[in-house]
């Protein structure tokens, strides 16, 4: 398992003094160790120490060592915000960060204000790269890009009336209201109802009987797996005979748990690819297993991928200065990421290829690309 390392100098403004620079480049990583996303941030944190450990092995960057840096962020904004100030003052020259948008998007002017380059492995609402900010990179398929993909499949699926579900956070109700919107607009298939719920309550009895009044042969739920797995149980408790389809937050095994096995049992997910359904991942996946002890699960292949992406950065820009950083990252073509070559758009996103997920034996497995 990855230890939290101590702070190393105080580089506020991704620079640093000629001592710091002779030593260790820190990587700041800001994740949900605990709250109800808890079980994803191990994930993310292994993947991300895997990667420093091979760049290590191979003799770092500019001869410096790669130190990884992880704050819990319990995908709460006031903590994020916390976690990534502590990220700062420990003198992080890159942060691979982000996994929950609506707790990752207060952070961003905390790292773009410091001229600290900002890798996000995993949130993807339309609204981060909608504030334009020059030190923020996502390289994880947008909101929109997963609407068009939910959008397909519904289609192919002939789709009758689709209930289309959210939980009101910024993430969420990017893809919700996206999708919703493709559906109304195409006529085929009918969206019956577009539905917001709170997250963390118990009882969704309310939410369930108003979408069911809609008679719906399809549910896309776009929030997190927590609630997703209690919805999931809840209408099939309420006799919904349809099918499910879900966002890639929902997208763990926790959300089997939650439901009840049955109950999962064939739930699509709009998804990017994840180590169970990437071919010719198998040494990686090894590797991982004899390291942690455990096999890696969703968003461990894009925060891996995070790390070798700064690391590559550094290495382009020949310094740790954050614009010389930047710079390499907007120039940086042909890199090979797992979802393919790396080449950032404009607004500093990437074209994500979302796939179809389905839950059998418990996991979520690949259904076909889409």
């Amino acid at each position: 398992m990855t230890t939290v390392s101590t702070a190393c100098g105080q580089g506020l403004l991704g620079g640093g003094s000629k001592e710091e620079e002779k030593g260790p480049i820190l990587v700041g990583m800001d994740i949900p160790l605990s709250g109800d996303s808890a079980e994803i941030g191990p994930y993310m944190r292994n993947g991300a120490q895997l990667a420093v450990d091979e760049i290590n092995g191979k003799g770092g960057v500019l001869g410096r060592k790669l130190q990884l840096r992880v704050e819990d962020d319990a995908c709460d904004p006031r903590t994020a915000v916390a976690a990534a100030n502590k990220l700062v003052s420990a003198g992080v020259k890159v942060s691979v960060s982000g996994y929950c948008s609506g707790a990752t998007l207060p952070t961003l002017p905390i790292f773009d204000r410091a001229r600290i380059p900002m890798i996000i492995p995993v949130a993807n609402s339309a609204e981060l790269p909608a504030q334009k900010l020059r030190h923020v990179f996502l390289i994880n398929g947008t909101g929109d890009q997963q609407a068009a993909a939910a959008f397909r499949w519904l289609a192919k699926e002939g789709a009758k009336k689709v209930a289309v579900m959210h939980d009101n956070t910024s993430y969420s109700k990017d893809i919700a209201v996206r999708t919703a919107t493709e559906l109304d607009r195409s006529g085929a298939p009918d969206k019956s109802v577009l539905e917001a719920v709170t997250p963390k309550e118990s009882d969704y009895s309310a939410a369930v009987t108003s979408v069911l009044k809609g008679n719906p042969d399809y549910i896309y739920w776009t929030g997190y797996y927590a609630e997703g797995g209690l919805l999931i149980r809840q209408f099939k408790q309420a006799g919904y005979k349809g099918r499910f389809l879900v966002g890639d937050g929902s997208v763990a095994t926790k959300l089997a748990e939650i439901a009840g096995g049955k109950n999962a049992e064939g739930v699509y997910a709009t998804m990017t690819p994840t180590p169970e359904t990437l071919q010719g991942a198998e040494s990686w996946k090894a590797a991982y297993k004899q390291k942690f002890n455990a096999d890696p699960g969703p968003y461990s292949t894009q925060a891996y991928d995070g790390v070798r992406l700064a690391a590559e950065a550094v290495r382009k820009a020949g310094s740790t200065d954050g614009g010389k950083i930047v710079t390499a990252l907007e120039t940086m073509e042909g890199f090979t990421l797992f979802s393919g070559p790396l080449k950032f758009t404009p607004q500093h996103t990437i074209t994500g290829g979302f796939e179809i997920q389905v839950v059998k034996d418990g996991r979520f497995v690949l259904k076909e690309k889409i």
